[in-house]
């Protein structure tokens, strides 16, 4: 597939409203040498920079630009899959087919035919799918193929699906095989390997942290097995079976325990991620012996057997153990840490070994495979260097000197749906062939990975503490601890916009007005802050949902666990209450407290909420209206909290988690409170969730309770005596609720401060990793990985001289109670007149021919579990949550983009795409 480029855009000599454009671009070579040079210096100054004005889609010398401060330009051939995320994947036997499960896009099952190059068959529950089937949720592992192909087994939430494998390589016959749910615990089948007769086929029961044996034949559960915790991928050497325990061994008396999935695992209570990994081995020549354990690095997924030795990547401590299967012994330990500013967040995932002794490992997060010249288990191995890959790669194997390796992510969120734009969840993934080149062509391509990854060296260069003298504060210091003009950071985390969507009406920025839904007279507080603190039209969230979005700004990643839950996600969601889905190095939170920095949280990675039963959107809006006319406090106490220990000692328990019958202005009154009592810290961080939308006003209403509450919040830090050393970062967690022209993860942010650079249109490509790079720089905490220890500060953003002009927050244009079905009893919210030069705000009338269809819409609304205790951002499918919002925002007279007719739920294009799951 050829990748389309994009037209640049000019970045210089735009003038108007706002200023100057900030964005001439520095050819691409000079900027690499400046950075050398830089580093060689002792500068930190890491290489995101070398982005320039370049955007998502586009393509360069060092290849195509992607949504999480990367390059990608893969080694040999690519194969673009555009039916969704490729999850895992296995060869037949005879390594003419790659079976692949996949999500995001429709399908469970894609079958590559490897001759032709060329997907051959889909399996979904989509009418478009080659073979019907009746679910699309994938787990982590497989499918898997039988010794003799004759059979593939996919599995899903509560076992697999068994298929008939035809002489051409396609799938026929599904028939579904049950693993029964133990009371709130899904099986969630990881990784099904046969007996090599292919009688028996083992399965890592995931959710219930045991192995069964399967009569192949019947599907009958023959035996089972207590192993670890989180089971995932088995090998099998001879008469063992080996389970990898992605959750460690089981908790011991006196073990500090963190939960995963209803089980207490062993875990630190700073990080709240798990402390032990280990893999099972299971006797199959004598099963009723006792399952043994041997001790391996964290979070170990995948296994590989050949000649005496078992690999198993360790994904959290970013190595891969060697065990002598004859001893079963860890014997070696391979370091994949290949940058040497920072040991974690590369994720091996995958391994294998090639019969002229290569050990080939895929690096998640680096877009990479490490290759390794490996003799036997004892003889330790020897680096060679890399070779680039697509987007995440997840698997990787052997077909005679052929490699194969699926990628997760392929060329991003590139897949054709409408001309009109992009969404987050048009992703695709890709398949890479190559033959392993000789070690002269890996070093080269080994300088092109650390290119497309931006590391340098000198990227994380810390403060001198017998500097004689401290260096004059700037905003963003040039080391880790030296002194910031800005003590005080807010981080304000919003919900699931794009940049079209929000500022696609702003005449200076790159928008298209088209798909400007919540524009000036929805968002008046947004646009003004733009007008005056700056425009950033270039800026990418990396997230595709909240999962993943909200682990992006607290943790800098998404860790492995979590990107192979896609498939699913019925295990957990948003992973502040499963231990597997944190890093070992923690959370920003946890850095500023290593740091000396104080922290305050409000909402965000809360799991928890009680509430009044009277607690309704409509008493909210009048108890948030009382509190502001009168001081008082709220007479509907809501409590937030957080599993994480760490985490809920700093937080303010009366802000609420995600609701959307909890209206933003609510929020912001709780804080209010506590910050003209407490002060700031010296990082405060905040969930505002409304413009989510879905709750019970409607998308306009809630977007502009959002833009009112945020508007308030600047006015009253702008206004207080912290305003001088204060900057403010409002962000959305991910921009999958819209469509963008530029690329669906293309964002609206802000950077809000007396050090800001006021007036500025700024083009160059920034990212969530590098605003929190940012954060950590002026707070002077280490950065918690590869990903932001490679990004750059943004400190083109910032100047170094002060303006401390305040903010005056703007009245809502938009009524706040449109589309209320029960008015509240402080009565119905009048706007303030809306701007005659901008577009008209959506009204919350229906037309009378479309009120049966928009009730069709409510009636779905009301099952999406967007409201209450139990409210689960995104549990809503995202295809139909954003034709409903672009319904309701064109007051039901516009078809979604790209299609002809107004859709009921039930018959929106993409409503296959898997929702999350509760556990409760």
């Amino acid at each position: 597939m050829q990748v389309t480029r994009r037209r640049r855009r000019a970045a210089e000599g735009r003038s108007g409203l706002l200023g100057r454009r900030i964005g001439r671009r520095m050819p691409l070579a000079t900027a690499g040498i400046t950075a050398l040079a830089l580093a060689a210096a002792g500068t930190a100054f890491a290489q995101t920079h070398q982005f320039g004005t370049d955007q998502v889609g586009q393509t360069t010398r060092q290849g195509q630009v992607i949504s999480s401060d990367q390059y990608i330009a893969p080694y040999g051939d690519r194969l673009v899959v555009n039916n969704g995320k490729i999850m895992s994947s296995s060869l037949s036997p005879d390594g003419t087919h790659l079976a692949a499960s996949v999500t995001d896009g429709g399908m469970a099952l894609s079958i590559v035919d490897l001759k032709s190059w060329k997907v051959q068959q889909l399996v979904g529950n989509s009418a478009s799918a080659d073979l019907r089937i009746s679910g699309n949720d994938v787990g982590q592992e497989g499918p898997t193929y039988s010794p003799d192909g004759s059979q593939l087994w996919l599995g899903q939430i509560d076992g697999y699906t068994r298929f008939t494998v035809n002489p051409d390589g396609s799938v026929a016959d599904p028939t579904s095989v049950k693993i029964p749910a133990d009371g709130p615990k899904h099986a969630l089948v990881g990784e099904p390997v046969f007996s090599p007769d292919g009688s028996t086929v083992y399965s890592a029961v995931n959710g219930q942290n045991r192995v069964v044996a399967i009569d192949a034949a019947t599907g009958a559960v023959r035996q089972s097995w207590s192993v670890g915790n989180a089971p995932r991928d088995m090998a099998e050497v001879g008469s063992k079976l080996y389970v990898s325990n992605e959750g460690g061994r089981p908790a011991k008396p006196g073990d500090t325990t963190i939960n995963s999935y209803n089980t207490q695992v062993p875990a630190d209570p700073v990080t709240a991620s798990t402390t032990t990994g280990t893999v099972s081995v299971i006797d199959l020549a004598n099963p009723d012996a006792a399952v043994s354990s041997i001790n391996v690095g964290l979070h170990p997924t995948a296994l590989y057997a050949k000649k005496n030795a078992l690999f198993v990547t360790n994904t959290a401590t970013n190595d891969v153990s060697v065990i002598d299967t004859t001893k079963n012994k860890v014997v070696q330990t391979v370091a994949t840490q290949p940058w040497p500013e920072s040991s974690v967040g590369y994720e091996p995932d995958a391994v294998t070994l090639t019969d002229d002794g290569h050990l080939l490992v895929t690096l998640g997060r680096a877009n990479a495979v490490a290759v390794y010249r490996y003799t036997t288990p004892q003889e330790p191995v020897s680096y060679v260097g890399l070779l680039p890959t697509d987007y995440f790669p997840a698997e990787i194997a052997t077909v005679g000197k052929q490699v194969v390796v699926s990628n997760t992510r392929g060329i991003d969120a590139r897949r054709p749906t409408t001309g009109a734009g992009h969404a987050t969840h048009d992703t695709t993934s890709s398949v890479q062939r190559f033959t392993l080149p000789n070690d002269r062509v890996i070093k080269s391509e080994t300088a092109k990975v650390f290119q497309q990854n931006g590391w340098t060296r000198g990227s994380v260069t810390l403060a001198h503490g017998k500097d004689k003298k401290k260096p004059k504060p700037v905003p963003v210091p040039e080391r880790l601890g030296d002194p910031s003009t800005i003590k005080h950071v807010f981080l304000i985390v919003k919900e699931n916009r794009t940049y079209d969507q929000v500022l696609g009406d702003v005449p200076e920025g790159n928008g298209d007005p088209s798909l400007a839904q919540f524009g000036e007279n929805v968002t008046p507080n947004q646009h003004a802050l733009a007008k005056q603190f700056g425009l950033y039209d270039n800026t990418y969230d990396i997230g595709t949902n909240s999962a993943e979005g909200h682990n992006w700004l607290m943790q800098a990643d998404d860790p492995e666990y979590t990107e192979s839950s896609a498939g699913e996600y019925a295990r957990s969601y948003d992973t502040e209450d499963d231990a597997l889905g944190h890093q070992r190095t923690g959370f920003i939170w946890t850095g500023a407290q290593a740091a000396g920095k104080s922290v305050r949280d409000f909402g965000e990675f809360q799991q928890f909420l009680t509430k009044p039963a009277d607690a309704s959107w409509q008493n909210l809006y009048c108890d948030s209206k009382n509190m502001g006319a009168t001081g008082q406090d709220t007479a509907y106490p809501l409590v937030s909290s957080s599993p994480i220990p760490s985490l809920n000692s700093v937080s303010v328990h009366g802000f609420p988690k995600f609701d959307t019958s909890v209206p933003d202005i609510y929020r912001s009154e709780i804080w209010k409170r506590d910050f003209e009592k407490n002060g700031p810290a010296n990082l405060n961080m905040f969930w505002l969730s409304s413009d989510h939308t879905g709750g019970p006003a409607n998308a306009a209403a809630q977007v502009a309770d959002n833009d009112l509450a945020v508007g308030r919040m600047v006015d009253e830090i702008s206004h207080s005596k912290y305003w001088k050393d204060s900057a403010i970062f409002v962000v959305e967690d991910d921009s999958q609720a819209g469509l963008d022209h530029v690329d669906g993860h293309r964002a609206p942010i802000q950077i809000i401060s007396p050090w800001a650079r006021h007036g500025v249109v700024d083009s160059h490509y920034y990212s969530q990793i590098t605003m929190i790079r940012t954060i950590e720089q002026i707070l002077g905490v280490h950065p918690m990985n590869q990903k932001d220890s490679a990004a750059s500060p943004m400190r083109g953003a910032f100047s170094r001289k002060a303006d401390v002009t305040p903010f005056k927050a703007l009245p809502n244009r938009t009524s706040l109670t449109g589309g209320l079905k029960t008015p509240p009893s402080c009565g119905l919210d009048t706007p303030a007149p809306q701007n005659p030069d901008a577009a008209a705000a959506p009204s919350a009338k229906v037309p009378a021919d479309k009120q049966k269809l928009a009730a069709q819409w409510d009636a779905w609304k009301s099952q999406q579990r967007l409201t209450g205790r139990d409210a689960k951002p995104d549990f809503a499918n995202p295809a139909q949550m954003n034709h409903f919002t672009w319904y309701q925002t064109h007051e039901w007279s516009k078809p979604y983009p790209g299609e002809s007719r107004i859709f009921a739920p039930e018959d929106v294009p993409g409503a296959y795409i898997p929702s999350p799951e509760s556990d409760g």
